[in-house]
């Protein structure tokens, strides 16, 4: 796209990934102030919107670095002059090796091990170039993805992993995904602390063997609010928030954040009084965890997603959709659809203010 700055979003083509200024800026406000309010530090994680754009943004309200998912993602964010970067996820495979101990001579990263085949590599090029490379162990606290296993398997790699010169041991991480959608509130408040004690316990038992723990690193935006007041850590990962995803208000109960994020799209055929057809399909549109809803019509529904069409389910209120109308979906989450576009393209008041160049598109290694 050339020159959006200041045109409506009638003026522009489509699909369009779209972001609401004020609708971000209230979001943003509200993740950072809640995480720094409970005393913790805040690392947002990028995966979602792996930019640079965003990823400042969020810097400038309060977070000390980000948090990405992969070496490739890390490199974007350390292009553009972030330096503190945590890579959450387990590292394997001699390229991704090579690459991560030159991206500790251009940035201050902080990797995921949990197990020793990965950090014996890792410390060797390290080495190499003669640089450190700061390590969390991630352990198991119930998702059953990575992880290692809480306990006495956490403090054996642990205290393997300081004594391998080139890395530096500086704490523990675990993910409480698993427990992000459960209904009813105390229980998923109790199900989400205790896990995040289990964290807590292994710091003790770290501490107790002499080994440093400074972070203790877990969140999800899903529960934001609980991992914020946790004393069990000491750094909150929630980032996703920022773009008011239906998902995080409705299945994660994250109801302050309000959606931001809208694919901007035109209706290309009108087969019946009940149906409408958009340009926007999956190929635009991730709806994986959900159907996008559609804004500004109380009464249309997606009926189906196809890959380069999406069909509404008209009622009365919104049977006067005619060809070439535009018609905006918010996203229901974002990870799976922002990946799909090369920007997203600001508006405040419908004008057109920026653009957000996704760096992180296809970073997928």
């Amino acid at each position: 796209m050339v020159g959006p700055y200041g045109l409506t979003k009638a003026e522009l083509d489509t699909p369009l990934l779209c972001v609401d200024l004020d609708a971000f800026e209230r979001n943003l406000r509200f993740m950072s102030q809640t995480v720094l309010a409970g005393g913790k530090t805040w690392r947002p994680h990028s995966k979602g919107h792996k930019s640079p754009a965003v990823a400042w943004r969020q810097i400038r309200a309060g977070a000390i670095g980000v948090t990405c998912a992969k070496v490739s993602e890390a490199e974007v964010m350390a292009q553009a002059g972030v330096r503190d970067i945590l890579i959450a996820n387990v590292i394997a495979g001699s390229h991704k090796v090579e690459r991560l101990a030159s991206l500790c001579s251009a940035a201050d990263p902080i990797i995921c091990c949990d197990h020793f085949a990965q950090a014996e590599p890792i410390a060797a090029a390290c080495r190499r170039r003669g640089v450190t490379c700061r390590v969390l162990v991630d352990i198991n606290i119930g998702m059953n993805r990575t992880g290692c296993r809480p306990g006495m398997d956490a403090v054996d790699l642990g205290e393997a992993i300081t004594k391998l010169e080139g890395l530096e041991l500086v704490g523990i991480m675990g993910y409480e995904g698993h427990l992000l959608r459960i209904a009813d509130p105390a229980e998923k408040e109790q199900q989400i602390r205790g896990a995040l004690d289990v964290l807590g316990h292994c710091r003790e038992m770290f501490h107790r063997q002499g080994l440093r723990c400074d972070i203790v690193s877990a969140g999800g935006t899903g529960s934001v609010t609980i991992t914020s007041q946790s004393p069990s850590i000491t750094e909150v990962q929630s980032g996703g928030g920022i773009f008011g995803d239906p998902f995080y208000r409705e299945a994660c109960q994250v109801e302050p954040i309000t959606p931001a994020l809208t694919v901007l799209s035109t209706v290309t055929s009108r087969p019946s009084l009940e149906r409408a057809v958009l340009d926007a399909g999956r190929k635009t549109l991730n709806p994986e965890l959900g159907f996008p809803k559609v804004a500004g019509h109380a009464d249309a529904v997606v009926a189906s997603m196809s890959a380069e069409h999406c069909t509404l389910s008209l009622g009365p209120q919104s049977q006067d959709l005619k060809i070439g109308d535009q018609v905006e979906l918010v996203v229901g989450y974002h990870d799976w659809t922002t990946v799909l576009h090369d920007q997203f393209v600001t508006f405040r008041n419908d004008r057109a203010e920026g653009v957000w160049p996704i760096l992180g598109r296809g970073k997928l290694q």
